[in-house]
């Protein structure tokens, strides 16, 4: 991938919804120009899935992920499941693994008996894949892909990590703010003016909730998903099971990953293990060295570890549709129910 085209993948992944005349001039390009490489990049499917960062956690959700281990689903089978899966309200993502485990889903309920529920429905979708582990999500550090830069490039987005879940009060939402996420959730890249339509509202309205909704942290920005698989980029999960854990050798290790450029996300979990950190890099070498390092340094903190290569993903959102559906349907939360 040749640098100019790093940085775009870099700024469109990081920001979705930049602005055109902002980053042509930031990388010396006419907007005719960035428009026909955002085209190509989309066409390709090099970036896709374009979501916003919604903290999951102000809405009452609780996260849980399943990663499935089973039989081999045949290519057609997987269309299906997918579809499936993806018009789910309470799946967040999907996403298929290499390794220990063939598939992986992120599931969005408001509490753990919700989840057992419509787990089990989803077992009936992909009965070959009937062995699983399950782990709660507890929060959510994403990081800006800074390995996509080439060296000496001065395109850097200012926000080094953004926190999503946690220990957040739950917050009771207006009709209003909760039909401007909705629109949003739902069309990522839509201007004011398309979310006014799409909201019925004024579109100075429109604009204060949303926002407003920035200021507060609950909208926390706009990403797209990367082609990892099709650029030939390196994605690994790596899961620890710590031990013997202070706060001043957690904040460490934080900080470390913080400045490791190939790490993309950390989840702190509950279940068979504490931590997951996803690794992307150009060369596998790379990724081995990242993890001798973290060994290395943390070694009074890792009991156990694991590693599992991402291959690719179906489906991502930080928010799980039933929140929007009507106190009628079953598992949905009307106005003001949380």
């Amino acid at each position: 991938m040749r640098s100019a085209d790093r940085e775009l993948v870099y700024l469109y992944v990081e920001n979705a919804r930049f602005k055109i005349n902002e980053v042509a001039g930031l990388l010396q390009k006419s907007s005719q120009r960035l428009k026909y490489s955002l085209g190509v990049l989309e066409e390709s499917g090099t970036v896709f899935n374009a979501n916003v960062i919604v903290d999951y956690s102000y809405f009452g959700v609780l996260l849980f992920r399943v990663y499935f281990k089973g039989g081999y689903i045949g290519e057609q089978d997987k269309v299906t499941i997918i579809k499936t899966l993806k018009e789910n309200p309470y799946v967040m993502a999907m996403y298929e693994l290499s390794g220990e485990f063939d598939f992986a889903l992120e599931i969005g309920a408001p509490n753990a008996s919700r989840f057992n529920k419509e787990l089990k429905n989803i077992a009936q979708v992909i009965p070959t894949l009937n062995t699983y582990k399950i782990l709660l999500n507890v929060v959510t550090h994403v990081y800006p892909r800074r390995y996509l830069l080439p060296e000496g490039s001065r395109v850097l987005l200012g926000e080094q990590e953004r926190i999503v879940g946690g220990d957040r009060a739950v917050t009771q939402f207006s009709e209003q703010e909760m039909k401007v996420i909705g629109a949003v959730v739902l069309h990522p890249m839509a201007r004011l003016k398309t979310l006014a339509s799409l909201t019925e509202m004024n579109i100075r309205t429109v604009k204060h909730i949303f926002l407003d909704l920035q200021k507060k942290r609950i909208i926390k920005g706009f990403k797209a998903l990367l082609n990892t698989h099709g650029l030939g980029i390196e994605k690994f999960r790596v899961f620890l099971r710590l031990h013997n854990l202070s706060k001043e050798r957690e904040e460490g290790l934080l900080k470390h990953l913080l400045q490791t450029k190939e790490v993309v996300q950390m989840n702190k979990t509950v279940g068979d293990w504490d931590m997951e950190i996803d690794i992307e890099a150009f060369d596998k070498m790379r990724v081995r060295a990242i993890i001798v390092e973290l060994r290395e340094q943390f070694k009074d903190l890792i009991a156990d570890f694991n590693l599992i290569e991402f291959y690719q993903y179906f489906k991502k959102c930080y928010l799980p549709g039933y929140v929007f559906e009507s106190a009628d349907g079953e598992g949905g939360k009307g106005k003001g129910e949380k």
